[in-house]
C-alpha cells in the first residue's frame, strides 16, 4: 500500500506516493527521473548513489524511503549552476581529469561538497577520509583529491572576493 509523502528535492519541494519498502534511490530514479545518482553495489559500498540529506552525505541505496519525508535531499542535478553550468566542485574534477567512465563521479561530487561545507580547507587525509565510502575503477584517487584541494582553493578565493560571504558559501556554484 503506496503512502504520500512530502520532501525537498534539489530546493523543490515535492509531494509523491511511495511504497514504504522503496529506498531513497528507488524514488529519486523512478518517480522522480533523476538518474545522476547512481547504484552499483546496493549494499553500501560503493558510493555511487551518494546524496545529500539535510546536508550529510548517505546511501540512498540504504536509506528508507519513508526516512525522507521532510526533509531536504539534494541530488548531483541539484548542484547545476545558472544555465545548468558545473559547479565548482564539477568543473574542477572534469580539469583534473577525476573523471573517467563517470559512474562514481556524482557520488564523489557529492560527497566532496558535504566535506567542503564543513572543512573548506581540507587536509589529504580528511579528503581521503571523507571519499572513503566512494569507489572509483579508473583513476587511482590521486585526480579526486588534487580536484578536491583545487575546488576547495577556487571556493576559498571566490567567498573571500564575493561581496557577501554568505552567498559564496551557500550558492548553486558551491557543489
Amino acid at each position: 500500500m503506496s503512502v504520500q509523502i512530502s520532501l525537498t528535492v534539489n530546493g523543490t519541494p515535492v509531494e509523491v506516493r511511495v511504497e514504504p519498502h522503496w529506498r531513497l534511490i528507488d524514488l529519486l530514479r523512478g518517480p522522480l527521473r533523476l538518474p545522476g545518482t547512481k547504484e552499483g553495489c546496493g549494499e553500501g559500498e560503493c558510493g555511487a548513489c551518494t546524496v545529500l540529506v539535510d546536508g550529510r552525505a548517505i546511501n540512498s541505496c540504504l536509506y528508507p524511503v519513508l526516512e525522507a519525508a521532510g526533509r531536504q535531499v539534494t541530488t548531483v542535478e541539484g548542484l547545476l549552476g545558472a544555465r545548468n553550468r558545473l559547479s565548482t566542485i564539477q568543473q574542477q574534477f572534469v580539469e583534473h581529469g577525476a573523471i573517467q567512465c563517470g559512474f562514481c563521479t556524482p557520488g564523489m561530487v557529492l560527497a566532496t561538497h558535504a566535506l567542503l561545507t564543513q572543512r573548506p580547507d581540507p587536509s589529504d587525509a580528511e579528503i581521503r577520509t571523507a571519499l572513503v565510502g566512494n569507489l572509483c575503477r579508473c583513476t587511482g584517487y590521486v585526480q579526486i583529491v588534487e580536484a578536491v584541494h583545487a575546488a576547495a582553493d577556487r571556493l576559498r578565493a571566490d567567498a573571500a572576493t564575493a561581496p557577501n560571504a554568505d552567498a559564496a558559501t551557500g550558492g548553486p556554484d558551491h557543489g
